[in-house]
C-alpha cells in the first residue's frame, strides 16, 4: 500500500478543519499543553507531522519543533503556516528517516503508528524514535484501542462513529491484525463520498513490548491528554515511554509525567 498516494493532494486539501473535529480547541488544547510539559523545555520531533495540526501551536507555545513527513502535499500545507526555519522537516518514512539533532521528546499522535502496516515497521518506528532522543528523553504515542469486543461473532465490521453527514466504519481482518477505516460523508440529496485508509491495529501490551525491544520503559498511560486514568473501557490511550535506565518509573500510570 502506497501511503504517499493515500495522503495525496486531495486529502491534504481537505485535512484541516479549523475549530472543529481534531482541530477543536477542547481536543487540541490539552494535547499541546501535555506535550509542552513532557518536552520540559527541550526540543521536540513530531513523526508524521502532516499539516502541522499539533506542531504549529506547539511551536507557538515555545517548543522548538522539527518533523518527519512522508507526504509532500501535506508538507506543502504546513509550509503555508510555518517556514523551514521555524519548523524544519525531513521528507521520508518515519520508521527509518533520521532528522538532524537530538531531542527531549518524540511524539506520534492521532493513531498514526497504525499507518505502518507490519509489526516490523512499527518496531522500527520505536527504534527510530530512540535514535533521536537524548538521555532521559520521552516517546509519546496516541492510539486507539481496537474495538473487537463490539464486533459480533461472524461479522467483519463495526460502525465506530455516526453523526449527521458522516459515518465511520471499520472492516477487520483479525487474522492479520489489519483494519480498513471507511469514512462516508453525505451531501445534499444522494451525494456522498468515501475515503479509506488501511491500518495495523496494536494492543497496548504489544505496544509496550515494542518499546522494550527499542530500549524504552512505560512511564505513564492515560485515556486522554487530560491525564484521565486508562481503564478496560477506554477507547484510546496516550502512552509515554522513556529510555530505559534514565530514571523513569515503570507502570500503567506513573502520575503526571513531566508536569
Amino acid at each position: 500500500m502506497d501511503h504517499s498516494a493515500i495522503w495525496g493532494a486531495d486529502v491534504a486539501a481537505s485535512y484541516d478543519t479549523p475549530g472543529t473535529g481534531m482541530f477543536a480547541p477542547e481536543v487540541l488544547g490539552p494535547t499541546v499543553d501535555r506535550l509542552v510539559a513532557l518536552a520540559d523545555g527541550g526540543p521536540a520531533l513530531e513523526l508524521a507531522i502532516g499539516t502541522g495540526r499539533v506542531a504549529v501551536p506547539l511551536s507557538e507555545a515555545g517548543v522548538r519543533v522539527s518533523g518527519i513527513e512522508l507526504s509532500e502535499p501535506m508538507l506543502e500545507r504546513l509550509r503555508t503556516k510555518a517556514d523551514e526555519a521555524r519548523i524544519p522537516v525531513v521528507v521520508g518514512d518515519m520508521a527509518y528517516v533520521r532528522a538532524p539533532g537530538e531531542f527531549a521528546l518524540v511524539y506520534l499522535v492521532f493513531n498514526t503508528i497504525s499507518n505502518l502496516l507490519t509489526q516490523d515497521e512499527q518496531v522500527a518506528c520505536f527504534r527510530n524514535a530512540a535514535r533521536h532522543l537524548r538521555h532521559g528523553g520521552r516517546f509519546v504515542i496516541e492510539l486507539w484501542v481496537p474495538e473487537l469486543r463490539s464486533l459480533p461473532p461472524g461479522a467483519g465490521a463495526t460502525v465506530w462513529h455516526e453523526e449527521p453527514g458522516y459515518i465511520g466504519l471499520d472492516t477487520y481482518d483479525v487474522l492479520n491484525q489489519r483494519v480498513v477505516s471507511h469514512h462516508f460523508r453525505f451531501g445534499e440529496g444522494t451525494q456522498a463520498s468515501l475515503g479509506r485508509s488501511p491500518h495495523r491495529y496494536v494492543w497496548p501490551a504489544e505496544l509496550d513490548l515494542m518499546g522494550q525491544l527499542a530500549g524504552f520503559e512505560l512511564e505513564a498511560r492515560w485515556s486522554d491528554w487530560d491525564g484521565s486514568g486508562f481503564t478496560a473501557d477506554s477507547r484510546s490511550h496516550v502512552s509515554v515511554y522513556r529510555l530505559a535506565g534514565s530514571g523513569s518509573a515503570t507502570g500503567t500510570d506513573a502520575g503526571d509525567a513531566g508536569s
